[in-house]
């Protein structure tokens, strides 16, 4: 055989895939497709956690900016009726509803008048005689905004 007829013999064993490079490149396609398909049901479980934390952040912030456009006084009177800055207040969510929103108030000490280094005890001047430091407060009254089981949380403070 001479060299041109050999060179176009190979040519023509060269001109597609034989069943075993088809094989294995099916193989390879196999392998590879098991982590693909992982990685996209990872990505649709982070959309449904975004959308999740989005909602418990838009209830929080919509509660939010509610309690900033109450009157101070009420605002006052309902961390007085509280009692403390752990104790949810009646801004709360009812309990058993989804996604409960529960709002804390305290009276807020931000110059540290008292001298005892604590931000929710505040001085009461007692100017009325009752001994009562909410009864006239004219500081700050601290707000956190929570959705209940969840990290969500939104803090602010409320000025007269």
């Amino acid at each position: 055989m001479n060299k041109s007829g050999y060179q176009s013999l190979i040519e023509r064993h060269q001109n597609g895939l034989t069943y075993i490079e088809v094989l294995i490149a099916i193989a390879i396609i196999a392998v590879a497709l098991v982590p693909a398909l992982e990685a996209l049901h990872t990505g649709m479980l982070g959309t449904e956690i975004y959308q999740s934390s989005s909602t418990e952040h838009y209830a929080a912030t919509a509660v939010m900016e509610e309690l900033l456009a109450e009157q101070h006084g009420a605002l006052v009177s309902a961390a007085a009726v509280a009692g403390d800055e752990s104790t949810p207040s009646s801004y709360s969510d009812a309990p058993a509803t989804p996604n409960r929103r529960l709002v804390y108030l305290g009276l807020y000490d931000a110059d540290n008048a008292d001298g005892d280094n604590n931000l929710f005890t505040v001085l009461d001047p007692n100017l009325d005689g009752d001994n009562n430091p909410y009864t006239g407060f004219t500081g700050l009254v601290w707000l956190r905004v929570q959705v209940e089981g969840s990290a969500s949380a939104l803090e602010s403070l409320s000025a007269p």
